[in-house]
């Protein structure tokens, strides 16, 4: 068995010990070893993920006991408690929690280390995961973006994720997800942005009294009911900040993040919304609600691609993003 390295001059922490067996493997390391310390992460990522030891053991086809051993293996090594044990469950302990997020990571790079090497020579294959923000023109490059895959890379398994920008962009921080088109692109530590396009934001209405209209004053929907999402939702900011600016707010009278809901809401005349143009123009095909831009002043959403600032895409990840900037490209040409 490998002891840790104990150099006067090197103190290795319990973590860094694992890492460096994991990746960074001596000559002496034997390869079984490398493989159970693998092991030994996964059965613990899946632990923290189903909350339950038992639970787990049926998950992973093993013996319960068998799994307890592993963790309590895998806690002597690092020298730290890394799972509270209750009548309930289990739950991470703040050094379970650190492990969590660097155990994600490595076995992603592990899974995309292998596919690399697997795609060497031969068609591409292997995972991608693409986080899309609901209710966007993110939205409507999925069909596309699917098409066009299955069709030069059939050997891609594709991943399509509709959540909130913020969900997405939390997934992509922890390696649980390649890349993702979303909204805002403000910088942000451990995540870089791609800028892609910038859509016009639009009045979308039931109201016959708009009908007529193709431009709108921002003040003239201060007095409407309005019906946007949270505040914590990068539309309802640029939609904030705008009113902020001419010195008026939005008369809120519900807050929906649900694209089937709001559709409905406003055809049923609850309110009218605020969204982009790509967006807008979906919303408006399928009812009998009219659309018309804002203007004085008008108000850009940022559409950008976000990748992270530290993880390198697999190759097969590198393909649909190339895919994906010639999808939006021909969107970017569509829009006014």
């Amino acid at each position: 068995m490998v002891e840790p390295c104990r150099s006067p001059r090197v103190q290795c922490s319990g973590l860094a010990w694992l890492l460096l067996k994991l990746v960074g493997s001596p000559p002496l390391l034997s390869k079984s070893i490398a493989t159970v310390n693998l092991r030994r992460l996964k059965y613990f990522v899946k632990l923290v993920d189903i909350g339950s030891m038992t639970q787990a053991a049926d998950v992973l086809h093993v013996a319960q006991p068998a799994l307890s051993q592993q963790l309590a293996t895998l806690e002597a090594e690092l020298q730290q408690q890394l799972l509270i044990r209750t009548k309930r469950g289990v739950t991470p302990t703040e050094a379970g929690k650190v492990l969590y997020g660097h155990a994600q990571i490595i076995l992603r790079q592990c899974e995309q280390a292998q596919s690399d090497i697997n795609a060497t020579g031969q068609a591409l294959s292997g995972q991608v995961s693409v986080g899309l923000a609901p209710g966007t023109a993110a939205s409507t490059l999925s069909l596309p973006l699917l098409r066009r895959v299955r069709e030069r890379h059939p050997g891609i398994l594709l991943y399509l994720n509709e959540n909130f920008g913020t969900t997405l962009s939390e997934l992509i921080m922890n390696g649980r997800m390649d890349m993702a088109v979303l909204y805002g692109g403000r910088e942000v530590h451990g995540l870089s942005f791609v800028s892609l396009l910038r859509e016009h934001l639009y009045l979308v209405s039931a109201d016959p009294a708009v009908s007529a209209l193709d431009e709108i004053p921002l003040a003239d929907l201060a007095d409407m009911d309005m019906l946007l999402p949270r505040p914590y939702n990068v539309m309802r900011r640029l939609v904030d900040e705008a009113f902020l600016c001419i010195g008026l707010s939005a008369r809120v009278v519900a807050e929906i993040e649900s694209s089937i809901t709001l559709t409905a809401a406003v055809a049923e005349h609850f309110g009218s919304t605020i969204l982009p143009e790509s967006s807008a123009r979906v919303m408006v095909a399928a009812t009998s609600m009219h659309m018309c831009r804002i203007v004085e002043p008008e108000v850009e959403a940022p559409l950008a691609l976000c990748l992270s600032g530290h993880l390198p895409l697999s190759v097969p990840a590198q393909a649909v993003k190339a895919i994906l900037l010639e999808l939006v490209a021909e969107m970017r040409g569509s829009l006014i």
